[in-house]
C-alpha cells in the first residue's frame, strides 16, 4: 500500500486532501496538528482559519472510529493515522526537532524507512520540496496548474528561515493596505491636507504588512527610494514563498529591477531577482543573472548555490555544471562554522545531482568530495 505524508499547507489549501488518496495510507505528522491548532488564535486570513477548523472537524469525525495514532479506515479505502517523531531514532544530519518543517520531514523519512521506501511526502512548500529531495524522500506537489509546474522545480531560498507562520501574510489585508495607501496618498487625491491612515487600521496588520505599508507610502512620494524598492521586492518574494503564487514572483521581480537600475552592483538583490526569474519560468535569465554575480563575486555563496540549483533543475539539466557549483559551495563553507547548514545542504544536493545524472544515463566522475558530518 502506498503511503503519503501530508504537509500542513496541503491541508490548508484543501481540507479534502485528507480523503483524496484512495487505497493509500495517509500519514499526518503530529506537528501538523500543532500548527493547525495555532491557527485558532493567530491573526490570519479568516478563510485560512476556516479551512484549519474544517481539517480538525474531519479528523474529529474520523477519530470516532478509533484512535488516530493507531489508525482508522477511510471511507474510500486506505487508512489514516497521526504519527509523532520517533524520539528514540537519530535524526539525519542537518535536521532538528526545534524546527516544525524538520519534524514533518523527519516523520516522512522515518515512515519511509519502515515502509521500504514506498512513501511520498506531499507538500506545497518550496523549501520542503528541495530539502526532501536532498534526503532521498519521494516528494510531489498537491494540485495541478501553473503553480504546480514551478513547485516541482524545488525552489528554496537559502540562508533565510522565515519566522512567519503559514498564512500569516494575509493577501487580502496586504492588498487592502496598498489600496488605502493609494487612496490616501495617490496623485489623484485632491486635498490640501494629507490624511493619515487610521491607527486602528495599522493595528490590523502584522509587522510585515505594516512595513510594506510604510514602503508603499514612501514610494508614493519618492518612486526611487532604494530601501523601499528593495523592501517591497523582499515583501513580495516572501508572499510568493508563503503562497506559491507566481503573480507575486512577477511583482517581486519588478521591484528588484527598479532597484537594480539605481544600484546595479548589488549582488544580493541580483541573485534574488534571478530566483524570481526562475520561478516564473525564465531559466535562461536566471542563469545569466547569477552567472554575472559569480563572475564579479566568485565567493558569493548564495549566487553559487542558486546557480547550481538552476543548472540542476533547468529543463535541459546540466548535471555537470550543477555539480561543479555545489562543489564550489562546499569549498566556500567547509571551514566556516556559521555556514554548517549550507555545507551539509550543498553536500546532500551534490549527492542527489550525481544520482539524478546516473539515472539519466549521464554519470558524473566521482573525483569530488561530499560532506559526511563535521567540517573538513
Amino acid at each position: 500500500m502506498r503511503t503519503v505524508v501530508l504537509d500542513t499547507n496541503v491541508l490548508l489549501a484543501d481540507p479534502g486532501a485528507l480523503l483524496g488518496f484512495p487505497d493509500a495510507e495517509v500519514v499526518i505528522p503530529e506537528t501538523v496538528l500543532g500548527e493547525l491548532d495555532k491557527l485558532k488564535t493567530s491573526r490570519v486570513d479568516p478563510d485560512l482559519r476556516f479551512r484549519g477548523r474544517e481539517v480538525s472537524r474531519i479528523l474529529f469525525d474520523l477519530s470516532e472510529q478509533g484512535g488516530l495514532i493507531e489508525g482508522v479506515d477511510l471511507p474510500d479505502g486506505g487508512r489514516l493515522r497521526v504519527v509523532p517523531v520517533d524520539a528514540d531514532a537519530a535524526l539525519p544530519e542537518g535536521l532538528t526537532t526545534r524546527n516544525p518543517d524538520d519534524r514533518i520531514l523527519a516523520v516522512a523519512i522515518q515512515v519511509a524507512g519502515k515502509n521500504g521506501g514506498d512513501t511520498t511526502l506531499v507538500t506545497n512548500d518550496l523549501n520542503m520540496l528541495l530539502k526532501a529531495q536532498t534526503y532521498g524522500v519521494l516528494v510531489e506537489r498537491y494540485g495541478d496548474g501553473l503553480e504546480g509546474s514551478f513547485g516541482r522545480r524545488y525552489i528554496v531560498r537559502p540562508f533565510k528561515r522565515y519566522k512567519i507562520p503559514i498564512g500569516i501574510l494575509s493577501v487580502a489585508v496586504a492588498v487592502f493596505a496598498a489600496i488605502v495607501v493609494v487612496a490616501f496618498y495617490g496623485p489623484g487625491r485632491q486635498t490640501t491636507k494629507q490624511t493619515a491612515i487610521p491607527v486602528e487600521f495599522k493595528e490590523l496588520l502584522n509587522a510585515a504588512q505594516r512595513q510594506a505599508l510604510d514602503y508603499l507610502t514612501t514610494l508614493q512620494t519618492d518612486p526611487n527610494d532604494e530601501d523601499a524598492l528593495r523592501g517591497m521586492g523582499d515583501f513580495y518574494y516572501d508572499l510568493r514563498d508563503q503562497t506559491n503564487n507566481v503573480r507575486y514572483a512577477l511583482q517581486a521581480a519588478g521591484y528588484y529591477q527598479r532597484y537594480l537600475r539605481l544600484q546595479p552592483e548589488d549582488p544580493n538583490v541580483r541573485t534574488d531577482l534571478a530566483v524570481e526569474y526562475f520561478y516564473t519560468g525564465q531559466t535562461d535569465k536566471a542563469i545569466k543573472e547569477t552567472a554575472e554575480v559569480v563572475a564579479q563575486n566568485p565567493r558569493h555563496m548564495q549566487a553559487n548555490y542558486w546557480l547550481g540549483v538552476f543548472y540542476w533543475q533547468a529543463e535541459r539539466r546540466d548535471y555537470a555544471a550543477a555539480a561543479t557549483q555545489m562543489q564550489r559551495v562546499i569549498e566556500l563553507t567547509k571551514n566556516d562554522p556559521n555556514q554548517h547548514a549550507l555545507y551539509q545542504q550543498a553536500g546532500a544536493a551534490l549527492t542527489q545531482i550525481r544520482k539524478d545524472a546516473a539515472d539519466a544515463g549521464k554519470p558524473l566522475p566521482s573525483d569530488t568530495t561530499t560532506p559526511t558530518g563535521g567540517f573538513m
